[in-house]
């Protein structure tokens, strides 16, 4: 099924404003660990709260930035537009081979791959005889092929995120086998995208404050307004509490990094859970149908959330408070 013309300039819009961010924002996101971590977690609640696309595309590309810096390897060129391709669902596969002059190269179908017309590099993991390791791409050569018809969502359109197709397409190793995985970086980054999250529900909570703002509300509507705010403000303070932590032992030398990083997850997934269910309730259908950026913060966090796997990063979480210490994931 073809991708709309609505979802063509969805696309278009978003990497437009993407390019811009890069041009004129990027360079100023301090690094993880940097002594600035709840700088970087600012920055990016900010862009998820007036945009979840666009913050989708930017984390993408500040995360590559930090993964760069953490391997040793250049950082992005003025112009350069990043993102980072690692989703392994099941089905797909993306495999790497040596090739010439140091280059490997990739073949198959990598899923999931935000900024795939945008982005002008990605840093992408694929399955090599040794294990799964990280390549740098650029996008602009023979053999990459975003797929037409994997993106269909409504919610996150903009952030266009098909499959895309490698044939041949050389790239650079980064790293020893599981190098992206196994980095401290990796934890701190997926906290970088519960930032994002709460930017979103903030976003989507914001017509419900405007709304009281503009009408006094009954007991009721109150009731959803403080609920909405408790949980935002405990969010909040979730990341405020992992970004010094972060800050306090950049390397994980505690072991902390990954336990930090699905509890922050859970918690933000759950208080937007909580923003949509509250909002939703306290003001019906009428800005949903009305109010069309509501109306897209609405579906986009919709989606967004669901990079949170639900019970089964809870049920990872569950099992490493259990596990033995040598056993714990890093």
């Amino acid at each position: 099924m073809p991708v709309t013309p609505d979802g063509v300039a969805l696309r278009r819009a978003a990497a437009d404003r993407f390019a811009a961010w890069v041009r004129d924002s990027a360079a100023d996101v301090p690094l993880p660990g940097s002594g600035r971590t709840w700088e970087r977690f600012q920055a990016l609640h900010g862009l998820g709260r007036e945009d979840l696309a666009l913050a989708r595309l930017a984390e993408g590309h500040a995360d590559a930035v930090a993964i760069l810096a953490e391997l040793g390897a250049p950082a992005p060129a003025p112009g350069e537009r990043w993102g980072v391709w690692a989703a392994q669902p099941p089905g797909a596969r993306l495999t790497a081979r040596p090739g010439a002059d140091g280059l490997w190269q990739l073949d198959g179908v990598k899923p999931y791959c935000s900024g795939a017309h945008s982005c002008t590099h990605a840093l992408v993991t694929a399955d090599t005889e040794e294990g799964r390791r990280l390549f740098a791409v650029a996008t602009a050569v023979p053999g990459y092929a975003p797929v037409p018809g994997t993106w269909q969502a409504v919610g996150m359109a903009g952030s266009d995120t098909p499959d895309v197709r490698f044939t041949g397409v050389p790239a650079m190793p980064l790293g020893g086998v599981d190098a992206y995985v196994g980095r401290p970086g990796f934890a701190h980054g997926g906290i970088g995208v519960a930032a994002c999250w709460l930017g979103g529900a903030r976003g989507v909570a914001d017509t419900l404050f405007a709304s009281a703002v503009r009408r006094a509300p009954d007991q009721i509507a109150a009731a959803h307004l403080g609920a909405v705010d408790v949980a935002l403000h405990g969010a909040e303070c979730v990341l405020r509490i992992a970004a010094a932590e972060i800050d306090a032992d950049p390397a994980d030398r505690g072991g902390d990094a990954a336990l930090r990083a699905m509890r922050a997850r859970a918690a933000v997934e759950r208080v937007g859970t909580l923003v949509l269910e509250h909002v939703g309730r306290a003001l019906g259908a009428g800005p949903l149908c009305h109010d069309a950026r509501h109306a897209r913060r609405v579906a986009d966090l919709t989606v967004y959330l669901r990079q949170h796997h639900g019970d089964r990063d809870l049920a990872a979480l569950g099992t490493s408070l259990v596990a033995p210490p040598e056993d714990t994931p890093r």
